[in-house]
């Protein structure tokens, strides 16, 4: 694509951000994404076309599933030569987990792909949603002096930061804030200027056609512990009809308790090749399995580290990699294994 044939395609999955009050109800309803123009008057003024795809229903992003990550990877799929960028305008619940998913599903991805949404509908005064969206807009049209996408990764937006979107979690449900990518620096800040932290941002040595996977395996589950836990709620967690995989999401730097049922519980399942993946509840930082003799017992059991990734990242490469019909040995062999900047190693 030459320089100066840029186009960008707006798509609309749902969420607040396309949402307006009914004047009559006060209740907030979604909104004929034709509409746009009216409430963001300011897309007119970019110079490039900008083209909409919308859902039809829209979905709240609590409805969020993998059949919508499917179809949204279609999307780009089918479009992929037509546009510099894509631009994905999705409800903030589950946003970390649909960027997650979509790192892992658009292989050797070359151009943006940048998911943002809001906390105040577009049709609200303060409405933090305009910002967001002409932001990325610009983010998924920018390329440098020799023409390349200057961010081609899949990427969150929101309240002046460009995040790895397999690295980012909601944080905040008040706030504009509302996203933290705790365990790697932001891609881009910005201000006046957009800052672009260049040397962070992932670029493709040898350029490679986009490979898209549709495959996903949900037989999976997050498992948190907590002082207290029962053996009959691990027990029945663990012997679920179909189940292939847990994140189990553990204290600290990945420490468990050291009840001999707890540990039996999972050699048992372990044994039986279910899959177990140890991330950190904490916000920030990485699971040391071999730190202290809680973290190394989980090692003995048959649990595997899942490095500094954040639950939804682990969760949806797991779905991602057992989609593709792995063993649990190749499973756990790519889950310490970072194949789209989603892990530090």
């Amino acid at each position: 694509m030459e320089k100066n044939n840029t186009s960008v395609l707006l798509i609309y999955t749902g969420g607040t951000i396309g949402m307006i009050e009914n004047a009559e109800t006060g209740a907030l309803e979604n909104f004929d994404f034709e509409q746009l123009q009216k409430y963001v008057p300011e897309l007119q003024r970019f110079t490039f076309p900008i083209d909409t795809y919308q859902f039809d229903p829209p979905m709240d992003s609590s409805d969020m599933d993998p059949e919508a990550w499917q179809k949204l990877v279609h999307i780009i799929n089918d479009n992929y030569e037509r546009y510099t960028g894509f631009v994905i305008l999705h409800g903030t619940d589950t946003m970390a987990f649909t960027a997650s998913a979509l790192s892992f599903m658009l292989e050797n991805l070359s151009k943006p792909v940048i998911l943002t949404g809001s906390q105040l509908p577009i049709g609200v005064l303060r409405t933090d949603g305009k910002e967001n969206m002409l932001t990325s807009i610009e983010i998924a049209a920018s390329r440098d002096a020799e023409g390349r996408p200057m961010v081609p990764e899949v990427c969150i937006y929101f309240e002046s930061h460009l995040m790895r979107g397999n690295r980012t979690t909601k944080i905040n449900a008040e706030n504009f804030n509302a996203f933290r990518s705790y365990n790697y620096h932001s891609l881009a800040e910005v201000g006046i200027h957009i800052k672009y932290n260049e040397g962070l941002i992932h670029h493709e040595a040898t350029p490679h056609p986009l490979k898209p996977h549709f495959a996903l395996d949900t037989n999976v589950c997050i498992l948190k512990l907590f002082p207290g836990i029962q053996e009959s709620v691990v027990r029945a967690v663990l012997n679920a009809e179909g189940l292939k995989a847990v994140v189990l999401e553990t204290y600290g730097s990945g420490n468990a308790p050291r009840k001999e049922w707890f540990l039996q519980l999972l050699k048992e399942a372990s044994d039986r090749g279910i899959i177990f993946i140890n991330v950190t509840q904490c916000p920030a930082g990485s699971v040391e399995m071999e730190r202290y003799e809680t973290g190394y017992r989980l090692m003995q059991v048959g649990v595997s580290g899942g490095y500094d990734s954040t639950t939804e990242s682990a969760i949806t490469k797991l779905m991602f990699l057992l989609g593709h019909g792995y063993s649990p040995e190749k499973v756990r062999k790519l889950m310490n294994r970072s194949i789209a900047g989603e892990i530090s190693l």
